[in-house]
């Protein structure tokens, strides 16, 4: 997981500058102050006014004089990636067809950091709130999908992960003790697959299975998710696994 250490001279530090700007706009932090978003980023104030009145003139940030927030135009960065990348597009038939043999929101996640990304994804017809949209980043070791692609990775990298990592407890269920979350993701790596039950949304059940590359490295994971109901974990495992296997193999060999 580590990246390649960048050249001094290759840096840009006036980019890594006006993204860390972008980035520091949230659900806690909406509209912000030249001041806030200097806080935020470790910037001077004159320097992050500058920043944010420069992506104003380019048309991603707004201000009312005071406070800045952004505007639509930032999806267009966001976006690219999906019209760009190959990965997304190509699972999404595989995605519908999971949803059409289960009746489950289907979902291709990633690993960014610490957060598990949603990059692609299908919806039901059913009226329930058991997924997430397009784009969605969620601490990977709340969510099935995350389990599975934390247990791909050394256990040395997940524990100094677990050491820097601080869990909001979501609902009443969320494990935030570090040596049970290192249980569970060794018991994914284990079994082949992850189920996490109420981590995030109460009464919602996550299943997912690893996506790999023909060199048999995992570059994603599938999984579904579910109304947990009166549907054991076993039961459901026992609908929805094999489908995702079978999937998953399916793609593999399309790579």
């Amino acid at each position: 997981m580590e990246k390649e250490p960048l050249n001094r001279r290759d840096w840009i530090a006036g980019l890594e500058k006006g993204l860390a700007i972008l980035e520091a706009f949230d659900n806690d932090h909406p509209r912000l102050t030249p001041s806030q978003a200097a806080q935020l980023t470790g910037l001077t104030r004159t320097a992050a006014r500058r920043y944010l009145l420069t992506l104003e003139h380019l048309g991603y940030t707004t201000s009312d004089g005071t406070l800045f927030s952004l505007t639509p135009r930032v999806l267009k960065v966001g976006w690219s990636y999906f019209d760009s990348a190959r990965l997304p597009r190509l699972v999404q038939p595989f995605l519908q067809q999971i949803t059409a043999q289960l009746g489950e929101a289907a979902y291709l996640s990633v690993l960014d950091g610490w957060e598990l990304v949603f990059i692609s994804r299908t919806s039901t017809s059913r009226v329930m709130s058991t997924g997430f949209v397009l784009g969605a980043r969620v601490p990977a070791p709340l969510a099935s999908a995350g389990v599975m692609m934390l247990a791909s990775q050394p256990e040395d990298t997940v524990r100094e992960w677990l050491d820097q990592c601080v869990l909001t407890p979501y609902t009443p269920y969320t494990i935030l003790q570090h040596d049970r979350l290192l249980q569970e993701i060794r018991k994914a790596g284990a079994q082949g697959y992850a189920v996490v039950e109420q981590q995030l949304q109460i009464g919602v059940r996550g299943v997912a299975v690893p996506l790999r590359d023909r060199h048999g490295k995992v570059i994603a994971a599938l999984s579904v998710n579910m109304q947990i109901g009166e549907e054991s974990a076993e039961a459901a495992c026992a609908r929805v696994l094999q489908v995702l296997q079978d999937t998953a193999l399916s793609i593999m060999r399309t790579l």
